[in-house]
């Protein structure tokens, strides 16, 4: 009786352990590109382990002195911890912005 328990609680702390991700045999799920032009682009990825990203730019001020691109965008992956982290951000001409659960926040 007593190793059946032992055995129980091992199966149950098995299973509450976060499942691995295969990173190393991850596939490309979705693959989108758009570069047409020379006032932006985008792009659309997903991978079987869970990653994904995606991102648009855009040119600001087009003829101007005060022209420059700017990025929105968003990318996500699970942790070895089991946990989705998700990041979005904005780049521009105010810098790399980003913004997500885990991150701080400035004061």
């Amino acid at each position: 009786m007593k190793s059946f328990i032992v055995f129980a609680l091992f199966v149950a702390a098995a299973v509450a352990l976060p499942a691995q991700v295969d990173h190393k045999n991850a596939v490309i799920e979705k693959s989108e590109l758009v570069n047409i032009g020379v006032d932006g682009y985008s792009f659309d990825v997903k991978t079987s382990d869970g990653k994904s990203a995606k991102e648009v730019g855009t040119l600001k001020n087009v003829g101007t002195e005060n022209e420059a691109l700017e990025v929105r965008g968003e990318f996500s992956y699970y942790g070895d911890d089991g946990v989705l982290y998700s990041v979005t951000y904005i780049a521009n001409e105010n810098g790399f912005q980003p913004q997500g659960a885990h991150l701080p926040v400035a004061q």
